[in-house]
């Protein structure tokens, strides 16, 4: 299979849905602005949506999941089977994700690109396996490069899942055990940023487990640093098959005209991934939340990002997009069901 479908360009958002969408706020029973971002963001998914009214009744939620080479390192409070564990939760209905998308109303689906231990029989969870887990990148490249291809074409396919069940918004989400380090080797080599300013706790280390990745992120750098100037390159030494999905799913999603809502730290790692390799997938990109994970901060600042929430999560799973998707879906109810001045019979000056 080629990569040369990632090349292939983004849809153009509806500058002219925007701007009636523009003209109607202006006409609604309230002062201009006063709703702040709700007002933005209505116009803004008008734009993507290419409609004057956007809706987010229908909204896929895809966990990606994969196992990481670089565990043998120490970097994680917890072990490898973890990964297979929780998505025998995710698919059973006990995991965060699952009780927000149900709460939500949110179709999710699991996908397992590859876990280090066998989750056993899933019928409702999507095999995709790659290999058990990518390889230590201390030592080698994460990936291969069909390993690569297979894991960017698992993000494109649930893109053309969610189009055929009629979503209007994606949503991404990952598991697996050692993926901050991941995410953290990624956003340093494209930011050029210093470990041990993007390295966090992750699942929970403490201040030694932290700059002890900090320096595993460090050795890794120092492996890969002359062969990283293409951002593909680099997620294939540095990221993870899960990373690698979501980047896939948000050059696709970009490509087919449908928004995607981004989670934490780790999925803002591989949009910045898919921003370096199609910069026009930013326009379809809505940020659910600033994580606590202190590497978080700096993606947001690269990818020009304001989330619309900060409770200071670190979950993953796609919980803070999830978190975030009423207040998406309240400000899609204000544009399209407040009256506006001359419907209500209330004076305004609208222009």
């Amino acid at each position: 299979m080629s990569l040369d479908w990632l090349r292939q360009p983004c849809a153009v958002p509806d500058a002219a849905a925007a701007a009636r969408a523009t003209a109607r706020q202006a006409t609604l029973t309230k002062p201009p602005g006063s709703l702040g971002r709700l007002e933005a963001v209505a116009v803004q998914l008008a734009a993507l949506q290419g409609c004057d009214r956007p809706t987010l009744e229908r909204v896929q939620v895809c966990v990606f999941a994969g196992d990481h080479g670089v565990v043998a390192q120490g970097v994680s409070a917890f072990p490898q089977a973890v990964t297979a564990q929780m998505l025998r939760n995710f698919v059973a209905g006990g995991a965060a994700v699952s009780v927000l998308a149900r709460q939500l109303g949110a179709r999710l689906e699991v996908v397992n690109l590859g876990t280090a231990v066998d989750p056993g029989l899933l019928p409702e969870l999507i095999d995709a396996r790659i290999a058990p887990m990518t390889a230590d990148f201390t030592t080698a490249p994460a990936m291969t490069v069909a390993q690569l291809d297979a894991a960017l074409a698992a993000g494109r396919d649930a893109v053309q899942r969610a189009l055929a069940a009629g979503a209007r918004l994606f949503i991404g989400g990952e598991m697996g055990i050692g993926n901050t380090t991941a995410a953290a080797a990624l956003a340093c080599a494209l930011l050029g940023e210093a470990p041990q300013r993007l390295a966090g706790p992750g699942t929970g280390l403490d201040a030694a487990g932290v700059r002890h990745k900090a320096a595993v992120v460090a050795r890794a750098m120092a492996l890969h640093a002359a062969h990283c100037g293409d951002p593909l390159e680099t997620l294939r030494r540095l990221g993870g098959f899960e990373i690698a999905a979501l980047a896939g799913a948000a050059i696709a999603g970009a490509q087919a005209g449908l928004p995607l809502l981004v989670d934490g730290f780790i999925v803002s790692a591989a949009m910045l991934v898919a921003c370096r390799v199609q910069p026009a997938v930013r326009d379809w990109l809505l940020f659910g939340h600033r994580s606590a994970e202190p590497g978080h901060e700096r993606v947001l600042q690269a990818l020009d990002a304001a989330p619309l929430l900060a409770l200071d999560l670190r979950l993953g799973e796609a919980s803070g997009a999830l978190a975030a998707l009423p207040v998406l879906r309240l400000a899609c109810a204000l544009h399209g069901e407040m009256a506006t001045f001359s419907q209500a019979g209330v004076a305004g000056n609208p222009p």
